[in-house]
């Protein structure tokens, strides 16, 4: 497909909500609005010099990385974390947990699971914001946006074998953070630890026979 086959409307209409979803994984939700308008500022302006080379969402991904690399490493950036940081404090959600599992999709009936769940949840978001800037993007092209490796190798401009190692550092260690840090979550004593460690953490434990 070549630029003279796009419009730029139908573009933004069909890769918006991705981008967005892409971007607040990346940078977090206070920065991704913004962010995202940019990217499809980019992606207006250089439209006309796109020839195909690649699949159209790989580009648009590639543009959305490079601008989400450029925020992450700016002074600014780290201003508003620190002071985020500094003035967060707990929040209390008076809506109902959702009835879905983050990673499965799978219905939770009872409210105590899907407590131990959002808990689960979040305790692995955190600790995957931790992570290195390459390993985390690849684990996040992966597992979430649900690229392949080859996808992914074509975005960071990097060999495949490159996102195959930066994969299985990034699992071996989240695994390792998780295993350090949300212990709370797997007490054997639970009764919802055979299910947490079946579905939330499978792609911790599974996914990498698949890379």
């Amino acid at each position: 497909m070549s630029s003279a086959d796009l419009n730029f409307e139908q573009i933004y209409a069909a890769f918006r909500p991705k981008i967005q979803r892409y971007l607040v994984r990346m940078v977090g939700e206070f920065e991704a609005e913004d962010l995202g308008q940019e990217v499809f500022v980019r992606v207006s302006q250089s439209l006309k010099s796109f020839r195909g080379d690649s699949e159209l969402s790989t580009w648009i991904y590639r543009i959305a990385t490079n601008a989400a690399f450029d925020r992450l490493r700016s002074p600014s950036f780290h201003r508003t974390v620190q002071k985020c940081s500094a003035g967060s404090s707990v929040e209390t959600n008076e809506t109902e947990p959702e009835d879905r599992n983050t990673w499965t999709g799978e219905k939770v009936p009872l409210v105590e699971q899907q407590i131990y769940r959002k808990e689960m949840n979040g305790c692995v978001l955190d600790y995957i914001n931790t992570l290195p800037e390459d390993y985390r993007t690849v684990l996040v092209l992966s597992e979430f946006e649900g690229l392949s490796n080859k996808e992914i190798a074509e975005i960071l401009g990097v060999t495949l074998n490159t996102v195959k190692i930066r994969l299985h550092r990034a699992r071996e260690r989240l695994k390792e953070e998780l295993s350090a840090n949300c212990a709370s979550f797997w007490v054997e004593e639970n009764e919802f630890v055979p299910e947490l460690k079946r579905s939330d953490l499978e792609f911790l434990t599974g996914l990498s026979e698949n890379t």
